[in-house]
């Protein structure tokens, strides 16, 4: 009897899954790509909340010019394979051109003056010079919105792959390949946040590109029959994987070596955490002078040596002076421990410190075993070692989760100092809105005060009143500023309040001397400190209250300092 001989269809499975698996790898790696960009971009520009959403947007939408574009390719297989190329060539050296670039329009102006004999004032910054600079700094765009083209066209090609290997049009195709993008991406997001998030930026980039580099020679190997410059594709390979490994083993250093361009004094140490970018630099002033230390977070100065204590007496004094009683001390932010020093010269019983990140804790708590000697007998000859006194308490943690804790055990204090950096991106708003102080407030004793970081009165004028305006708006009995000059800052404010009894310079006039001597401020200059020019509060009334979600101190944080660089 004859025998049914029925052709048998060609199982394609191994096929399926390897271009599935692949795409989900490329969606995870693409995601990874618009994070790190977004992420670097935010530290150059200021680490605005705009810029990451920008940055995003702007490699969402060029996603979607690449799926256009991955029309015009003739063969999907060749197109693939330049394609992984070049995204993990991009990918892993974008982030070290970007800062390349900004080095070289940086020092360009002072290499000219220089070759020229030009005076200081006299270096050329305009015109051209400032042009090259904007375009430097706005770089990280540039690549986002390449790097976005290309990874758009790989969900096309992928598509047109699959059915050339069937040879049929397939109904479900386009759903299985987004639906392997989607949980890709998911994967990608998870792998940012729990593993790449703690590495240098350059190691996070090189093992991302890694990946495409892997997709792509996997998709070698399968399909050889189809490609055409199978040797080029394998040279190219071998050169990329050298070029990685290169970026991965000494990306980090010559992106510091770079961005230690960007500094007008000598970088000692520089570190990435979790959160920031950490750089000390340090300036020579001769065999009869201690050296100049700075620090640095996010390229923004947060102190320096020569007249922190200014800022400091500034910080301490008036809450500590004003206060019936230093038994109990909360200091929010101060992981430098250089506010805690100056508040250990009351002698507490006992200070609680908290501070989000952990790594800046270790490094001004421990010295020796973060940075080099040097700088770590400067470190300690600054904080006095306080934050190993043995009265503190240190909490690691975000503030504004970890007082519910401290409310939670009804603990108060008799004093808070609030030193935290300038609202300057929106996860530090949320430590300058209502709701914060009014919690703060409920820590704090009946007769207590607390002391503000109020950025500065001259340059923020407007975000200065409105901590102000916020502090009142949360039922705080008495809001009153103050301001100086510290050099390295410029005009420079704060904010004391009292939660009820007397007004903080109502308590200041009772005394006559400060109890406690600090090494700028006394007396006299700290009353006059609460003096403002003419007309300062005209306008205050009009000025907003921050709460939740409002971004209103953060907004006009960032359009003060857009004015005064010349960027609105």
């Amino acid at each position: 009897m004859a025998q049914n001989t029925l052709p048998q269809k060609k199982s394609h499975l191994l096929d399926d899954i390897l271009l599935i698996l692949t795409m989900a790898v490329l969606a995870g790696c693409g995601l990874i790509y618009e994070y790190l960009l977004s992420h670097y971009a935010g530290r150059v520009l200021g680490v605005m909340e705009s810029t990451i959403y920008t940055m995003i947007g702007l490699m969402i939408v060029s996603m979607g010019l690449g799926a256009f574009a991955a029309r015009k390719v003739r063969c999907a297989f060749n197109g693939f394979v330049w394609l992984e190329l070049i995204i993990a060539l991009l990918g892993s050296s974008a982030i070290l051109i970007i800062g390349g670039l900004i080095a070289i329009t940086q020092i360009f102006p002072q290499l000219i003056a220089d070759m020229l004999s030009l005076p200081p004032d006299m270096k050329p910054q305009g015109g051209l010079f400032k042009d090259l600079s904007w375009l430097a700094f706005n770089s990280p765009y540039f690549f986002g919105v390449l790097l976005g083209f290309f990874i758009g066209m790989e969900i096309p090609l992928i598509a047109r792959i699959r059915e050339s290997i069937h040879q049929q049009h397939l109904a479900n195709n386009l759903g299985t390949i987004y639906g392997a993008d989607y949980v890709g991406a998911g994967i990608g997001a998870a792998i940012w946040v729990v593993f790449l998030l703690s590495l240098d930026i350059s190691k996070a980039a090189a093992l991302t590109a890694s990946l495409n580099l892997i997709a792509g020679a996997f998709f070698i190997l399968r399909y050889w029959q189809h490609l055409n410059w199978r040797k080029t594709f394998v040279a190219l390979h071998c050169a990329l994987a050298l070029i990685i490994v290169l970026m991965f083993s000494y990306g980090n250093q010559w992106l510091n070596q770079m961005n230690s361009l960007l500094y007008l004094d000598k970088v000692v140490h520089t570190d990435k955490t979790r959160y920031q970018q950490l750089t000390f630099t340090e300036r020579h002033m001769g065999l009869e002078q201690d050296n100049i230390i700075n620090f640095y977070l996010n390229g923004r100065l947060q102190f320096s040596s020569i007249d922190e204590h200014i800022y400091h007496d500034y910080l301490v004094a008036p809450v500590m002076a004003g206060s019936a009683r230093h038994d109990k001390i909360l200091i929010i932010g101060g992981g430098d421990g250089l506010a805690l020093r100056d508040v250990l010269k009351y002698n507490p019983k006992h200070v609680t410190l908290i501070d989000l990140d952990s790594e800046l804790i270790d490094i001004f708590k421990q010295p020796k075993k973060q940075v080099n000697p040097r700088l770590a007998s400067q470190i300690l000859q600054l904080n006095k070692n306080s934050l190993q006194d043995e009265r503190v308490t240190i909490y690691r943690a975000d503030a504004f989760i970890a007082i519910n804790q401290l409310l939670e055990d009804r603990q108060t204090f008799d004093a808070i100092i609030v030193d935290l950096p300038d609202p300057s991106h929106p996860d530090l708003n949320k430590l300058y809105s209502v709701n914060f102080y009014a919690r703060l407030k409920l820590l704090l004793s009946g007769d207590g005060l607390i002391a503000i970081q109020s950025t500065s009165p001259y340059h923020a004028k407007d975000s200065f009143i409105a901590i102000g305006n916020t502090l009142a708006a949360a039922k705080f009995s008495h809001v009153e500023q103050y301001h100086d000059n510290v050099p390295s800052f410029g005009e420079w404010g704060w904010t004391i309040a009292s939660k009820s009894g007397a007004s903080p310079l109502t308590r200041l006039n009772k005394l006559t001397k400060l109890p406690v001597a600090h090494q700028w401020l006394n007396l006299a200059i700290l009353k006059a400190a609460f003096i403002f020019p003419n007309d300062f509060y005209q306008n205050k009334d009009n000025i907003g209250i921050n709460i939740l979600g409002s971004h209103t101190i953060y907004q006009l944080h960032q359009s003060a300092w857009q004015d005064q660089q010349g960027l609105n």
